[in-house]
């Protein structure tokens, strides 16, 4: 008998299952791994891009607090007086503000002060009744207090009034001149229970001015005009005297 043969089939070799769809996966790993990281690197540039800014401007605040500080001292000037402020980027301007002397009658005596304001976005810097101060309300502080003495028997009231005009804004730096023309005259209040008001958007800032001064505060529209006053009220009698500092001011010209 013969033996019939078997027939073999030719072997082929055979792709492993499921390699094709390793690699379309690898492929689609990388490309979603790399728009991960862009989107995570174009976070942090922004982030560090906000932080500059922030501190760009926190440096401009407190570059614009020390001009104001040494510019405008209209308590210890008389006569011309120059100096300059200096920001990257922002807005100085004046706004109206009043300043008065009330006793247990009413008002005695109101001075048109108005203010000297820097401000860029949250950051704002305002020159005020010879004070100075930094931030918006709920935080903001002296740079400088107030002219305002008070003693035992006596109450003296300094206020500087810019009677002035100009304004600058910019971006990339600015320098600009604040020019000054003191002179001082004095009003004699006679005795009385006297406090005074401050017609200012950050009446916090003055709270703890009127603690170290022994003094209270209670806050008021007294004008109606949308801007409080932050009212120091010294406590007892004493005999009153305002001094008006009239500076004249001049600011962007030259």
């Amino acid at each position: 008998m013969t033996r019939k043969a078997r027939c073999r089939r030719p072997r082929t070799s055979a792709q492993p299952l499921g390699t094709g769809d390793r690699g379309q996966s690898h492929v689609v790993g990388v490309v979603l791994l790399l728009g991960l990281t862009a989107i995570a690197l174009g976070g942090l540039t922004a982030s560090i891009g906000a932080i500059i800014q922030d501190q760009t401007a926190h440096a401009d605040a407190a570059s614009v607090a020390a001009d104001f500080d040494s510019s405008l001292r209209p308590i210890e000037t008389t006569g011309s007086r120059r100096g300059r402020v200096t920001f990257t980027e922002g807005t100085v301007s004046t706004v109206t503000r009043e300043i008065r002397v009330l006793d247990e009658t009413g008002v005695r005596q109101t001075v048109d002060a108005d203010a000297l304001v820097y401000e860029s976005a949250d950051r704002r810097v305002a020159f005020l009744g010879g004070a100075i101060i930094r931030g918006q309300e709920g935080n903001a502080w002296l740079e400088r207090e107030p002219p305002v003495t008070s003693g035992s028997d006596v109450l003296i009231v300094g206020v500087p009034r810019l009677n002035g005009s100009g304004g600058v804004s910019g971006t990339g730096g600015v320098a600009t001149p604040i020019e000054t023309n003191v002179t001082h005259t004095r009003h004699s209040l006679g005795d009385g229970d006297y406090s005074v008001a401050i017609e200012t958007e950050t009446p916090s800032a003055f709270e703890e001015y009127a603690a170290e001064q022994n003094a209270t505060t209670t806050v008021r529209d007294l004008d109606s005009d949308g801007v409080p006053s932050v009212v120091v009220d010294f406590g007892g009698d004493r005999t009153g005297y305002v001094v008006v500092h009239d500076m004249r001011l001049e600011v962007g010209h030259g």
